[in-house]
């Protein structure tokens, strides 16, 4: 074995000799383990070779820890439910709901029921956590040191957070978002594809920031590879590919959380007309001061036959229902779909039934494709889609659900005639088109069936017509900037100006017929009319959207003269700010931060563009608009004989203070540039950055 190693490093030697090799023996002691090699290329992304699925998963956590540290440590310190005790007041709401929820304590129960297989690599995913901390604690912000050391319970309560309370009880639970999360997807079938090879595009819209950063990694092991990008403190990758076959997941329009509102009857509640207790629990949670003391602060937590109770803003009563909260293998599942060689074994994986929503959109080398509406649907015993938004009637029992339908019942569809399946956060009943999907096939609560957002019908509109979809074409349509509002209105808007003209007006008109209605960067008239699209009354619309015309309605313009009136107060509030009408997007909109930003590309999915970017003014230069959510990681992935994919991770692969890889993408952003997905050690070694060795294993 000395040897082999021996041999090895000098192989590396001359290929990379400038590059720094860096050697760990972690965990100190008489290891009986096997050697961890992270090779970090140009774009802070470690490949990871594990000789065993432990040590692989050793050397993830070890790397994530290296690029987000300090963000790793305060969200684990948060999934605990103290973190008002190491950072201060503005923790305790958090701290408040992950102690209601009971998160620390369903953690402990869901570590005694990991899978055997799984496990090991999840004890070694936080084994790899720690030696980095042991390794580099001057990397570490003192402030978070007092969360070391992290346990698996911290992962599984960590996972938790994000999936039940932030993606799932989140719209219930009444918590402020800046935006709500979104995704695009597509799966082309070989029939659509120029190779006749089948393709997969990965395109999470997530906030640039806190526990919705991602973290770009590539996993080897014994009889494993897999590439992607996961949230950054999960233990697994939650969007890959590997040899075979790779997925996407698109948030879905699914109801797994229900708000109850109760009927209070003195100190309980009444159910089918019986009053009842609250099953009641002491909380103390310790508070840090400014003056650094730490002060308890005791709760009593009231729970219904429903779930945990909290009172509203508006004075009301409410108990809360999350499904699939108990799921205790959700990294596992995670791990057996990274794992799976063929769509037989993805499916498989997914009937576990561990994670609790998304859609997700598949591919394969064999040419399938897969669109399911995935996730812990509550079986409901009455209702459509509207009964169940908003608050439920807390006093009826027959609300109250205890289960959630199994896999067969989902939405599903593979290899449909068209070639294609898609996601852009819609209901599924258009993931292809034309549509296969009938919504009188599955129970009324399942998914709403309202019109087809701009963003959808772009996504659809983009591909539907292209029979021969090349490679180059594919990664174009995902960093389409174009306006399909601007497709159906602007023609409409020119002919109006010309029917009632006036001189700004005519102005605005000159501009946007030069334009080339998209939002690339170097654009002249997308200020212009967005300004006007935002003033923009649904009421205007000639032809309303139709069912049986989904992808090419709304259009056109019912009150001309409005029309043109909007636009004139549109101009004047462009040339006021800015100074002129034809201003490139660019210049007004930027990436990354003051004196290290570009020009952008993209916008708000409401003017529907496929390149999602969503902007918020500059406090100290409100002329200007910054990016900070939207188009987060790119993969556009084609299975051939070995993979080949392009990605982009927008902000780049760290958060750490101080890293070369904390916002080192934003040129690439706004020159909509992918990089290559290096998955061969000879393409890695060429743009190595740094090679480190770890020793993983069991002391003794």
């Amino acid at each position: 074995m000395k040897l082999l190693l021996g041999c090895l490093f000098f192989l590396l030697s001359l290929v990379g000799a400038a590059q720094p090799t860096i050697h760990h023996n972690l965990p100190a002691g008489r290891s009986t383990g096997s050697a961890v090699e992270i090779l970090w290329d140009s774009a802070g992304v470690p490949h990871i070779y594990g000789k065993s699925l432990a040590a692989m998963y050793y050397g993830f956590g070890y790397a994530q820890m290296a690029n987000h540290a300090n963000l790793i440590l305060r969200l684990y310190g948060q999934a605990r439910g103290r973190a008002a005790e190491y950072w201060g007041e503005a923790y305790l709401d958090s701290d408040k709901l992950v102690t209601l929820f009971d998160l620390p304590q369903q953690a402990q129960q869901q570590y005694a029921q990991q899978p055997a297989d799984y496990k090991p690599c999840l004890d070694s995913f936080v084994a790899g956590l720690n030696a980095y901390a042991k390794a580099h604690p001057e990397a570490i912000g003192a402030e978070f040191k007092s969360v070391l050391p992290l346990t698996p319970q911290d992962v599984l309560a960590h996972v938790s957070r994000v999936v039940w309370l932030e993606y799932i009880g989140r719209p219930e639970l009444g918590g402020a978002r800046v935006l709500p999360p979104g995704s695009n997807a597509y799966a082309i079938a070989p029939a659509k594809s120029a190779s006749r090879k089948a393709m997969l595009v990965t395109n999470p819209h997530l906030e640039w920031t806190d526990l919705f950063l991602l973290f770009e990694a590539h996993l080897n092991g014994p009889d494993f590879m897999a590439y992607g990008a996961s949230l950054v403190g999960q233990p697994v990758l939650n969007f890959a590919f590997n040899r075979q076959l790779g997925w996407s997941l698109t948030t879905n329009t699914i109801d797994a959380a229900d708000r109850y509102a109760l009927t209070l009857d003195g100190d309980g509640y009444r159910l089918d007309g019986v009053q009842q207790a609250f099953v009641t629990k002491a909380v103390t949670l310790q508070v840090r001061q400014p003056d650094g003391q730490v002060k308890p602060q005791t709760l009593t937590y009231r729970y219904s036959k429903h779930g945990p109770v909290l009172m509203g803003k508006d004075g009301k009563t409410y108990a809360f229902r999350l499904a699939g909260l108990r799921n205790a293998a959700l990294a596992a599942q995670f791990h057996a779909m990274a794992s799976a060689r063929n769509l037989f074994e993805f499916e498989t994986a997914l009937k576990r039934m561990q994670l609790p929503m998304f859609n997700i959109i598949y591919a394969d080398k064999a040419g399938n494709i897969l669109y399911l509406f995935n996730g812990n649907v509550p079986l409901r015993s009455e209702g459509d889609w509207a009964f169940w938004q908003g608050a439920v009637d807390g006093s009826k029992s027959q609300y109250i659900w205890t289960k959630t339908h199994p896999y067969r019942d989902l939405p599903r569809v593979l290899n449909p005639p068209s070639g294609f399946v898609q996601n852009a956060n819609e209901a599924p009943w258009s993931c292809t088109y034309p549509i296969v999907l009938n919504p009188g096939s599955f129970p009324p609560y399942m998914a709403p069936v309202v019109p087809l957002r701009f963003r959808p019908q772009r996504s659809i509109n983009l591909v539907k017509d292209d029979a021969s979809i090349s490679f180059e074409k594919l990664i174009s349509d995902k960093l389409d900037t174009g306006l399909e509002t601007a497709d159906r209105f602007l023609d409409d808007l020119l002919a109006a100006v010309a029917q009632h003209p006036d001189s700004i007006t005519r102005q605005a008109a000159s501009v946007l017929k030069a334009w080339d209605k998209t939002t690339n960067r170097d654009s002249k008239g997308a200020v212009l009319f967005t300004a006007w699209f935002d003033q923009f009354n649904p009421r205007m619309v000639a032809t309303r959207w139709d069912p049986q015309h989904p992808v090419s309605t709304p259009d056109g313009l019912n009150d001309p003269q409005q029309a043109v009136a909007l636009l004139g107060n549109a101009a004047r509030q462009v040339q006021q700010k800015y100074g002129r009408l034809d201003i490139p997007w660019g210049e007004v909109n930027r990436f990354g931060p003051a004196g290290r930003d570009f020009p952008a590309n993209g916008s708000s999915e409401q003017y529907g563009i496929y390149r999602t970017i969503y902007f918020v003014a500059d406090p100290q230069q409100p002329q200007l608009n910054r990016a900070v959510a939207g188009d987060t990681y790119v993969a556009v992935t084609e299975f051939g004989e070995q993979p080949r994919a392009l990605v982009s991770l927008s902000y780049g692969n760290a958060s750490q203070p101080g890293h070369p890889h904390n916002g080192d993408n934003w040129q690439r952003m706004s020159e909509k540039r992918l990089r290559e997905a290096l998955l061969e050690k000879p393409a890695i070694q060429k743009q190595l950055e740094k090679q480190e060795m770890l020793r993983f294993g069991q002391t003794r």
